[in-house]
């Protein structure tokens, strides 16, 4: 009884040793494929440094006029009238509207009493 124990337990040790040379070459073939890394990143990179850094935003210029000038030419044409009249002739949304007639106002461009516009 003794000597089937010592057989399987012998049996095993080499199933084992097998295992692991076959986990050697495993993990040499994967370090070839990946360069020594094991997944995408480094050991201990954070997130997202693997990727390659985006460029730096830029602000857009803002074009000097289009909706502004049309505004003002519109208030010019039409003194007194209403944020609201001006962005349905225009054809834009009035919160749009509220944030140009706004930045106008701060040039003096346009001058505002109560609810309604007129040209400085």
């Amino acid at each position: 009884m003794a000597s089937a124990l010592d057989e399987a337990a012998s049996l095993l040790k080499n199933r084992i040793r097998e295992l692991d040379n076959e986990r050697k070459k495993l993990e040499r073939a994967l370090a070839n494929l990946t360069g020594g890394r094991i997944g995408r990143r480094g050991p201990g990179r954070p997130p997202g440094s693997g990727r390659a850094k985006a460029a730096p935003r830029r602000r857009r210029r803002r074009r000097r006029g289009t909706r502004a000038d049309q505004a003002v030419r519109l208030i010019k044409a039409n003194p007194g009238i209403t944020a609201a009249e001006v962005a349905k002739k225009m054809r834009i949304k009035p919160n749009y509207l509220y944030r140009v007639l706004g930045d106008l106002e701060k040039e003096g461009r346009v001058k505002k009493s109560g609810r309604s516009y007129t040209a400085a």
